[in-house]
């Protein structure tokens, strides 16, 4: 039988002026806005109650803050490449009524993005940092991004990568996957309070 997964901390960077505006926002790297410190910020009480075998984050600046507000600065995080937003290619910084006006019917989910990734090449770099966790020595706490993390909850839950549609993730939120005897469960999703952990 495989050693059940390792408690997963997923955390999604704080608001950006894109996720306020819902433009798809990948390799563009823009910054916190005021709410988005904030909201990073407010993260540190409920995570300081924790002890992490392993902390990782992406290493795009949104992502990053959020971890260094959140308590977690460059010397208790280790960036992870694989943590990266899911490439949006030609449709960086559209929303998905501009991207259905040239491509109607367009999700995301099914059809990808040209120039970039698709749901799949996400997922394979989900399964990476999911092996990973699994391989540490103890709970694991991710500072990364909306499309990834519910990419990466569905590979973790061992569900088809595009299970993740089901899964929206607000910014500055705590979502916790366990596990209930061998099989990944989800305990908590996009969790914005700061109450005790489970």
């Amino acid at each position: 039988m495989a050693k059940p997964l390792n408690e997963l901390w997923l955390v999604r960077h704080g608001e950006t002026a894109w996720t306020v505006s819902r433009q798809h926002t990948g390799e563009t790297d823009i910054p916190l806005t005021e709410n988005g410190e904030r909201d990073a910020a407010g993260l540190a009480p409920r995570l300081a109650r924790e002890r992490f075998a392993l902390v990782l984050a992406s290493p795009l600046a949104r992502a990053r803050r959020t971890a260094e507000l959140a308590g977690f600065g460059p010397d208790r995080v280790e960036l992870e490449p694989d943590l990266r937003e899911l490439d949006y290619g030609d449709y960086e910084g559209l929303t998905t009524v501009q991207i259905r006006e040239r491509r109607p019917g367009w999700d995301l989910w099914r059809d990808g993005c040209p120039g970039g990734e698709s749901i799949a090449d996400v997922a394979a770099r989900a399964a990476r940092v999911v092996a990973r966790a699994r391989a540490a020595d103890g709970p694991v706490l991710l500072f990364a991004h909306g499309h990834l993390l519910r990419t990466l909850a569905a590979v973790a839950l061992e569900l088809d990568p595009n299970a993740g549609r089901h899964l929206v993730l607000d910014p500055g939120t705590i979502s916790i996957i366990g596990h209930e005897h061998e099989w990944p469960a989800l305990k908590r999703w996009n969790d914005a309070s700061e109450g005790p952990g489970d």
